[in-house]
C-alpha cells in the first residue's frame, strides 16, 4: 500500500490496491483456517468472518454499503472451505469494484446452502448490472479463478444480471453416490 500511495499513475495504484485486496483476503483464509485445523469448518461462520474481513478492508462507508452472509449449518473440510473462500473472494471483490459506480450504496450478500442433490454458493448484489450490448467480455484474473475452482469443485457457475443487480452462483449437483470417489465428495 506504500507503493500505491508513492506512484503517478492511476492505473498503477488500482493494480497495486486490487493484488493488496486479494493477498489480505488469501491471509485471512489462511488464519481463519488455521485456528480451525481439528476438523470440519462451519461455513456460515467461516464466510461470515471472511466476509467481515473484506467488508473491513474495502467498504469505506458500512453505512452506504453492506455485506452480509446467510447460509444454513453445513460444514465442510479446509481445503474445500478454503475454495469456497476465494470464490467468495473473487465474486465480492468484482461487485465492488462493478456494482456500484460512483459510490453508490447497496447490499452485497454471500449465502450458501447445501441438501442432498448438492449445493449451491452464491453472491448477489443490488447493483447497475453487467452492460449489455457491449460485445464479448474478456474475462480477467478473478474470473478465470472462479471458472478454475468451480471445477476443482465440479460445479458450475451460473450468471444472472439485470437492472436490479447480478447474482453469481456455483452450484454442485450430486451424483450418484457410487460414482464418486470419497475424495470427490465435497459436502457432508
Amino acid at each position: 500500500m506504500q507503493s500505491a500511495r508513492k506512484v503517478q499513475s492511476e492505473e498503477t495504484r488500482f493494480h497495486l490496491k486490487d493484488a493488496h485486496s486479494r493477498v489480505m483476503s488469501i491471509a485471512t483464509l489462511q488464519q481463519q483456517l488455521a485456528a480451525s485445523r481439528l476438523g470440519d469448518v462451519e461455513l456460515r461462520s467461516y464466510l461470515t468472518q471472511l466476509c467481515r474481513s473484506i467488508s473491513a478492508s474495502m467498504i469505506p462507508d458500512p453505512e452506504r454499503l453492506t455485506l452480509e452472509v446467510v447460509g444454513d449449518d453445513s460444514a465442510t473440510s479446509g481445503d474445500i472451505s478454503v475454495s469456497l473462500g476465494l470464490i467468495v473472494t473473487e465474486l465480492v471483490i468484482n461487485a465492488l469494484k462493478h456494482a456500484y459506480p460512483g459510490g453508490r450504496g447497496g447490499r452485497i450478500q454471500v449465502s450458501y446452502g447445501a441438501d442432498a442433490q448438492g449445493w449451491t454458493l452464491a453472491v448477489q448484489d443490488d447493483g447497475v448490472g453487467m452492460p449489455k450490448g457491449t460485445g464479448k467480455v474478456t474475462p480477467g484474473l478473478g474470473t478465470s479463478i472462479i471458472e478454475s475452482l468451480a471445477r476443482q469443485l465440479n460445479a458450475t457457475v451460473k450468471v444472472e444480471t439485470g437492472k436490479g443487480g447480478t447474482v453469481v452462483s456455483i452450484v454442485h449437483v450430486m451424483a450418484e453416490p457410487s460414482a464418486i470417489p470419497d475424495q470427490a465428495r465435497p459436502l457432508t
